[in-house]
């Protein structure tokens, strides 16, 4: 009930901002999100004079404490308040990472609103998701031109309205440039293999994670075990019969912490499996991945009717080598083949970095500029429809 009273109190104190001040409206789902919108929201405040209005719905969220003069923060935490809130928001321009807007109970507001989603993968959108999944946002900001590609290609078949698509980037893949370090010098006899799988039930820890593990610590490589958060909440046994097993092992390290990086600056490859990390790996800190070829995970059966290879289908061979569950004796080879010319394989993902991925080390500035065009197409629109005289 208190919980109730304090978010209802948070909405109120949003609406009581005058409405020509809620121009741009930030909106976190987890406190991971800030991660994504740091540099974008630095930019719109710092470079170009903008205020922030951010909402949140986790009471852990950083901006919750943040000092700047630029941004005002709000938790209206994950229930009843957030569904009216979002019900009956107004304001120029929401962004976003949350996808499904529309599609479940998070509804559109019956006041002109422009939803702007930001992609926090380069994961594409056509068989990760459902296959309308994107289809109620005003416009996208996307990672790639994969992502382009894929969103008017559903519009064109199903005779969507076309969204506002910008060329904006990824930065967690600049920030791992920018924060990486090498590691200790892999050697055959010193290779830091990191453990890093998607969740759910056909993933690697769920379909082979003692035996992957079993053949990695027997070929004498260091390994750290990864696992995804929804692991420990959804199946939370895989994990611990490997750390039973292997828990006291010289070699075996585990690692929870979400926001860690150590992990993957100190480790020489990746084994994961359809999860996005594999491609925030390898090209945000240049060190190859292998795939271990589980069952696909798609949210909807109609993905091919786009007739396009899913960006983290096409990657797996251009950045690694892909294994299937029932060839693990095949792993430790193909690991040290792998990592044996790291300077060719820096070369190779540097072209694919160039060509998949937008705007290099200017995503924050893209993204805030085409937030500045959204705020100006607003108004121009506002001002079509005000009465003359």
């Amino acid at each position: 009930m208190f919980e109730g009273l304090k978010y209802w109190r948070a909405m109120r104190a949003f609406k009581a901002i005058p409405r020509v001040e809620r121009r741009i409206v930030f909106y976190a789902e987890s406190g991971q999100d800030w991660h994504h919108f740091r540099p974008v929201v630095k930019y719109l405040t710092a470079e170009l004079g903008q205020s922030i209005l951010y909402i949140t719905s986790k009471a852990d969220d950083p901006v919750l404490t943040l000092d700047s003069p630029g941004i005002r923060a709000f938790n209206i935490g994950s229930g009843t308040i957030r569904t009216i809130f979002f019900q009956w928001l107004e304001a120029d321009v929401m962004v976003m990472t949350m996808v499904d807007l529309h599609n479940l109970q998070l509804k559109r507001s019956i006041h002109p609103v422009y939803y702007t989603l930001m992609f926090h993968s380069l994961v594409s959108t056509h068989r990760a998701d459902h296959a309308n999944t994107y289809d109620h946002y005003d416009a996208i900001l996307c990672a790639g031109p994969h992502h382009i590609k894929e969103v008017r290609k559903r519009e064109s078949l199903h005779e969507l309205p076309a969204k506002d698509l910008f060329e904006h980037g990824y930065h967690r893949i600049e920030q791992l440039m920018l924060e990486r370090r090498e590691p200790e010098l892999c050697t055959p006899d010193n290779i830091h293999v990191l453990l890093a799988p998607s969740w759910g039930d056909d993933t690697i820890l769920n379909v082979c994670g003692l035996e992957i593990t079993e053949v990695l610590l027997d070929a004498g490589f260091q390994v750290t075990l990864r696992p995804h958060f929804q692991t420990r909440w959804m199946t939370p046994e895989v994990i611990d019969r490997i750390c039973e097993k292997y828990g006291s092992h010289p070699k075996f390290a585990l690692q929870e912490q979400m926001a860690e990086n150590d992990s993957l600056f100190d480790s020489h490859i990746m084994i994961t499996d359809w999860s996005g990390a594999g491609m925030d790996y390898a090209l945000g800190l240049d060190k190859p991945v292998l795939y271990i070829d589980v069952p696909v995970k798609a949210r909807n059966a109609v993905w091919p009717e786009l007739g396009i290879e899913p960006f983290e289908s096409y990657i797996r061979d251009k950045i690694g080598a892909i294994v299937a569950p029932d060839e693990l004796e095949q792993v430790a080879a193909t690991v040290r083949e792998l990592v044996k010319e790291p300077a060719a394989f820096r070369n190779n993902v540097q072209k694919i970095r160039s060509d998949w991925v937008f705007n290099i080390g200017h995503s924050p500035e893209a993204a805030a500029q085409a937030i500045q065009t959204i705020l100006a197409r607003v108004a121009e629109k506002s001002a079509a429809y005000k009465p003359v005289g």
